[in-house]
């Protein structure tokens, strides 16, 4: 299994706003902290994220590198939220997948 792929495919249904493309992603049990937010559970997960493709016409996630080790990915990304007009930002999220593959974890932490 891939995790780098995996979590490639999680930026784009990310990007895309997809939040049924998200839950199949997600383990029942996944947790999300950032900078402004934190859920856990499924639904609440879920719910966070909503609530910011709702507060946006577009968000486009472009990783720029990832690492892998076990069953973490750390991806240094461009989110531009906008196609940039309202903002790009540098983020690094640590994600960490089950071994079905499904997201655990998510932590992102706000970059320069």
């Amino acid at each position: 299994m891939n995790l780098k792929e995996l979590a490639t495919q999680y930026f784009e249904t990310f990007s895309n706003k997809n939040t049924e493309g998200l839950r199949l992603m997600f383990a029942d049990n996944v947790t999300l902290a950032d900078w402004e937010a934190s859920a856990e559970g499924m639904e609440n997960v879920l719910t966070a994220n909503q609530k910011i493709f709702d507060a946006v016409e577009s968000i486009v996630v472009t990783p720029q590198t990832m690492y892998e080790d076990n069953s973490t990915v750390i991806a240094e990304i461009r989110i531009d939220i906008n196609n940039g007009d309202q903002a790009s930002i540098n983020v690094v999220d640590v994600i960490d997948f089950d071994e079905n593959g499904k997201i655990l974890n998510i932590r992102a932490y706000l970059g320069g």
